[in-house]
């Protein structure tokens, strides 16, 4: 492994498992019903936001004014049905994880999505995560970079000797803010491999 590196982190919304579109879906469904058409304009609020955060900018175009809280849970329900109809794992994504625990190398998931969606896709994943993160286990979601510095506590690690994995602008934020080496992925193109992330130089 590259030298000084102690766990690797990642996100898991688009980076591990494609579910930006069932995102996107769910909260255009979820727009519909507050007068709200959901256009590019709206992407980086939305993909991968927090379901408050998404539900705060719904609430500045919409017609109708629900309490916030009730968008927030709207959101998730959403979301939950379309991902308990079924998930597709990113290319390359059980490969690399099963070689980072082959090698012993701590990982962790750090999630933007709230602990009920976490533990509807984890079971895709099989992987024993050292750690998993979830929205509620932060005060501040991303962008923020409190996820990923209470992901790097909780392993007892520093996180200048973290990779962290990511795929949106407001992950890579939270994680550059909080010090880790991103390594930038697309979901088309799949996750690397061990050896490529041994030789990734941020």
């Amino acid at each position: 492994m590259s030298a000084g590196l102690q766990a690797v982190l990642f996100d898991m919304d688009g980076t591990l498992v494609d579910t930006e579109g069932l995102w996107w879906q769910a909260t255009a469904a979820v727009a519909r019903t507050l007068g709200v058409e959901l256009g590019p304009a709206d992407t980086p609020q939305v993909l991968g936001r927090t379901a408050e955060d998404v539900a705060a900018h719904l609430l500045t175009t919409a017609t109708s004014r629900p309490d916030p809280p009730e968008i927030t849970q709207r959101l998730i329900d959403a979301f939950a049905i379309r991902v308990g109809g079924g998930v597709t794992v990113i290319p390359g994504a059980l490969a690399l994880l099963a070689e980072l625990h082959a090698q012993a190398i701590p990982t962790a998931l750090v999630s933007a999505s709230p602990r009920s969606i976490v533990d509807l896709v984890l079971p895709r994943l099989d992987h024993p995560f050292d750690l998993v993160m979830a929205f509620e286990d932060t005060p501040r979601g991303k962008p923020h970079p409190d996820p990923y510095l209470e992901a790097a506590r909780r392993l007892g690690v520093e996180p200048r000797r973290c990779v962290a994995i990511e795929d949106s602008p407001p992950g890579i934020a939270a994680a550059t803010a909080a010090g880790c080496r991103v390594m930038t992925v697309d979901s088309r193109r799949g996750l690397p491999d061990l050896r490529s992330l041994c030789d990734f130089k941020p």
